[in-house]
């Protein structure tokens, strides 16, 4: 049988490393393990080059050199006669290498180590597969392809949305049907803190939303650097990443406001996809799968898909909403509010809020609920437009004018999520009304934390 590199697609996915077998001039054999070997096109493949002096060498004494490729599912051996062409150390696919290493390496402590010197690009002469004296793993049974019919009918009901909780929703809800993965979380990227925030959340116990990825870590840091999708076949090499986030600390308001990123604990897959619309990543699309090579290349190519549509309609629908705030907001007072007193306590270092003593959210949503609540105490008024926001709170973070929706859906979602006595309801296109359980006070505390 004729093999050809698609066939072996299950070897390029970093599960067994790879070895490279080179020989000196006299000789002397040198073997070497790769921790990334990608397939090019049908005849090149490109290996990761971190450490390699001696096999740099070898080769260019010695031309003869040997790839063993290991099939992550059956362990099946296959011998590729390469010669070297090349290597590149800038350019679009050493940037994808070099990504891939560095989210990879990350989880386990060694992106300063682990860093790409080049990659170095082979032409494949033969492949050969490599007789096995006993019984290897028979192939796992083949998952459906994905269906053109479901992944139309997901970026449709993505179309239709014009909000954003509406389109997070369903880009989620196209994740699992069309795909059949359960845990996802969309984030949406932070201009102004330079993070990711979790808005969006299926399948785990706690739902994450308000966590956050600092900007370039881990998978999902590189993806939305890159601008590619980014992905680990086999997290058992890997420390997992919910692991170095942190627990969840948003109790007292002297705590660290943390809130825990949520992770599968046996995941053994994991991809990022980001979320692009007109050339900018606005967030990032992240799966987990409790599988090895869960994420097939048809998968890849979905995912970028939905990710891509639910990006243009987030754009779509704050130009939308732009648009709509032309009607000035309901000034009349309103009685004040019976029941419990409710303390809310803004602090200005990083605009964190407290509601009787909880931790809700901080950043710019933490600066919406203060502008509502400063204009609710000082004009007696609940309803709000997000264009008197937009202008208030744009002097001090220009980057609002871009993501206020997602920032309000963050806002509303964390307060029912935390069961505060304060909730934040739509009531038009680009409006929405405070509700509180009891008359407000508000505190502004300056400084850093006690």
């Amino acid at each position: 049988m004729n093999l050809r590199l698609s066939d072996l697609s299950a070897c390029f996915e970093g599960v067994i490393p790879s070895i490279i077998a080179t020989a000196s001039a006299d000789g002397m054999p040198n073997i070497s393990y790769l921790s990334h070997v990608v397939r090019v096109d049908e005849e090149h493949v490109a290996l990761s080059n971190q450490f390699f002096a001696k096999t740099a060498a070898n080769i260019r004494a010695n031309p003869k050199v040997t790839l063993i490729l290991v099939d992550g599912f059956t362990g099946d051996q296959f011998l590729l006669d390469i010669g070297f062409v090349r290597s590149v150390d800038a350019g679009p696919l050493f940037d994808k290498i070099a990504r891939q290493l560095k989210a990879s390496s990350a989880q386990i402590g060694m992106s300063d180590v682990m860093r790409l010197r080049s990659a170095d690009i082979f032409r494949v002469h033969g492949i050969e597969k490599v007789p096995s004296p006993v019984e290897t793993a028979s192939p796992p049974s083949s998952r459906a392809p994905v269906s053109l019919p479901d992944l139309s009918k997901a970026i449709k009901a993505i179309e239709r949305q014009s909000e954003a909780d509406e389109i997070i929703d369903n880009l989620l809800t196209g994740v699992k049907h069309v795909l059949g993965y359960g845990n996802a979380l969309v984030l949406i990227h932070d201009n102004h803190r330079g993070c990711l925030i979790t808005t969006g959340s299926i399948g785990y116990e706690r739902s994450g939303l308000g966590s956050e990825i600092a900007g370039g870590d881990g998978l999902i840091g590189a993806a939305a650097a890159g601008g590619q999708t980014i992905k680990v076949s086999d997290m058992s090499r890997v420390r997992r990443f919910g692991e170095a986030i942190g627990l969840e600390a948003e109790g007292a308001e002297n705590a660290t406001r943390t809130i825990a990123f949520p992770h599968l604990p046996a995941a053994m897959s994991q991809i990022a996809v980001p979320m692009i619309a007109g050339g900018t990543v606005t967030g990032v699309l992240f799966i987990e799968s409790p599988e090895r090579l869960a994420f097939r290349e048809e998968d890849e190519a979905a995912l970028e898909i939905l990710a891509g549509q639910a990006a243009g309609a987030l754009r779509a629908s704050e130009r939308a909403a732009a648009a709509a705030e032309q009607r000035p907001a309901i000034s009349t007072p309103e009685p004040a509010a019976a029941g419990q007193e409710i303390r809310v306590v803004h602090h200005r270092f990083d605009d964190s809020v407290f509601i009787d003593g909880t931790y809700i959210v901080k950043g710019v949503a933490g600066t919406l609920l203060r502008l509502m609540l400063d204009w609710h105490l000082s004009d007696g008024r609940s309803e709000f437009t997000n264009r008197e926001m937009r202008l208030t709170a744009g002097a001090r973070m220009p980057e609002i004018k871009d993501n206020l929706e997602t920032r309000l859906l963050l806002l509303r979602r964390r307060l029912e999520e935390k069961q505060a006595p304060i909730r934040l309801a739509r009531v038009g296109r680009g409006r929405v009304r405070l509700e509180a359980e009891g008359p407000l006070v508000l505190e502004a505390v300056t400084g850093e934390y006690p």
